[in-house]
């Protein structure tokens, strides 16, 4: 079969809270608006200008986001490690001659310093997608799996026709993800090459694609 699997990035193949909670902390410190960094780093997933909202008039995000996304590398990106599994679980799918692509709603080229940073070298990342949104890219690019940690990555998965993959390393437990319609829900994504061995294998043994439960 002609393998490609989608990946999140935030909370999905690396753990962004270090370094988003230390650009929040920098911008309150710049444009002198409090931001409770701690508490944004628990809503990691939709756009930033969601977070944003919260803080700031409507009028100014355009430009605080633009800002926020501006001073963005000198804070984040030394201080975001990989998720366990990150460049294991991406290694594997090339392993198999699949694709392992990157669909975020990061801003793209942050997204990219991250995964340069880290090692972990998928074959695209497309940026500035979130929940349905990623949809389009998964088509574009063929992808049979998406793996992510939010609900809105299970939507975006759905909307795709793709198999949704969660882990529940980002800020919706296992619950949340099934009730929101996760075909599968890994541990984390340690436990992602011997479920895409199981997968690969069934659906090269049927005609009809088979989902292995974990």
């Amino acid at each position: 079969m002609n393998l490609t699997v989608g990946f999140d990035l935030d909370m999905t193949l690396i753990d962004s809270r270090p370094g988003i909670r230390a650009a929040y902390r920098a911008l309150s410190a710049e444009t002198g608006t409090y931001i409770d960094a701690d508490a944004a780093v628990t809503r990691l997933g939709p756009p930033l200008e969601e977070e944003l909202a919260r803080w700031f008039p409507e009028a100014e995000i355009p430009a605080v986001a633009d800002r926020y996304r501006a001073i963005y590398p000198e804070h984040a990106i030394e201080p975001t490690p990989a998720m366990p599994g990150a460049r294991e679980a991406v290694a594997a799918v090339q392993a198999m001659g699949g694709r392992a692509i990157v669909v975020t709603a990061k801003h793209e080229p942050n997204a990219r310093l991250h995964l340069a940073h880290l090692g972990i070298e998928p074959d695209a990342v497309i940026g500035w997608l979130w929940a349905e949104a990623k949809a389009g890219a998964l088509r574009e690019n063929g992808a049979q799996v998406y793996v992510g940690d939010h609900i809105g990555d299970v939507r975006g998965a759905r909307t795709a026709g793709a198999l949704s993959v969660a882990v529940p390393t980002g800020p919706c437990p296992e619950p949340e993800l099934r009730e929101a319609g996760a075909d599968v829900v890994l541990p984390d994504l340690t436990a992602l090459p011997e479920w895409l061995a199981q997968y690969v294998a069934a659906r090269g043994a049927a005609a009809e694609p088979v989902v292995a439960e974990a």
